[in-house]
């Protein structure tokens, strides 16, 4: 999960907040101070993050050590002591409010995803992000949708075609884009169109989309255009999902529901640091 690419992020996140250093902490904390305290759940939630905590530490100081109390993944109640940290005073007290905007955030994505996951159980249909994701923040919020349960739709521009109504409109048409990137695409790679009516389905079937999006229908509508499609392709709901039903979407018998939501308003779960006295 931590890539060089996030590395360098974390470094930056660090020195944003210490700048040219801590003047509240290293001017009442003595240098040889240490400390021992625990990340405590103060709600329910999934857990997220935790390997992302252990490296923010180690970025600014070897000494310190953080020792998971729980699994990546495992719902927590209310006081469960998630991870004890211990070591430097100094480094800990620098590095809390990066690990712990980046442990609440993973974890509210994280426990978002497991409530709709859940909401759809039994279905068939699957649960999926989006790309609409915190800039630099991508790589991290897509795990943690997947530490929730859900599934991962492309991670950018450069590894999957989805074709949307922009794309058609400047396109010429649906049969016209799909057409056009056929022919310029390797065989390997799937593409998907942005549908509205059923007209626009049916054209996508003809043009061969491997995935059809369903955009903004009510139930009934996509509930026809599942029917029409008949497997030919593969299927997914999308459009303000996150306010939706979506065990109504999920039984109109969609294989995919796509929720930007999970990432783009998501809650962080509360979470704090405790020292021991």
């Amino acid at each position: 999960m931590l890539n060089i690419q996030l590395e360098d992020f974390l470094r930056r996140a660090l020195a944003e907040d210490i700048g040219t250093g801590d003047i509240t902490t290293i001017n009442c904390v003595p240098r040889d101070a240490q400390s021992k305290g625990h990340f405590i759940a103060k709600e329910p939630g999934v857990i997220c993050g935790l390997p992302v905590v252990v490296r923010v530490f180690a970025l600014l100081d070897s000494a310190v050590c953080v020792t998971p109390l729980v699994a990546e993944g495992d719902r927590v109640e209310i006081g469960t002591a998630i991870a004890e940290v211990s070591g430097p005073a100094q480094a800990v007290l620098q590095g809390e409010r990066v690990a712990l905007n980046l442990l609440q955030r993973l974890s509210g994505i994280a426990t978002r995803t497991a409530e709709a996951v859940a909401e759809v159980r039994g279905t068939g249909t699957k649960i999926c992000d989006t790309r609409k994701t915190t800039p630099g923040l991508r790589a991290l919020e897509k795990y943690a949708v997947k530490t929730g349960g859900g599934s991962n739709h492309r991670f950018g521009l450069f590894d999957g075609v989805l074709i949307k109504d922009n794309h058609i409109v400047a396109a010429g048409g649906i049969t016209a884009a799909v057409e056009a990137v056929w022919g310029n695409v390797p065989h390997t790679v799937k593409i998907e169109v942005e549908t509205t009516t059923l007209a626009e389905v049916e054209e996508a079937l003809q043009a061969g989309a491997d995935i059809i999006m369903l955009d903004n229908m009510d139930t009934a509508l996509m509930a026809e255009a599942v029917r029409l499609i008949g497997g030919r392709a593969i299927t997914e709901a999308s459009g303000n999902m996150g306010d939706r039903s979506l065990r109504d979407v999920a039984k109109t018998g969609v294989n995919f529901i796509s929720i930007g939501a999970l990432t783009h308003t998501v809650r962080p779960t509360d979470i704090s640091l405790r020292f021991s006295e």
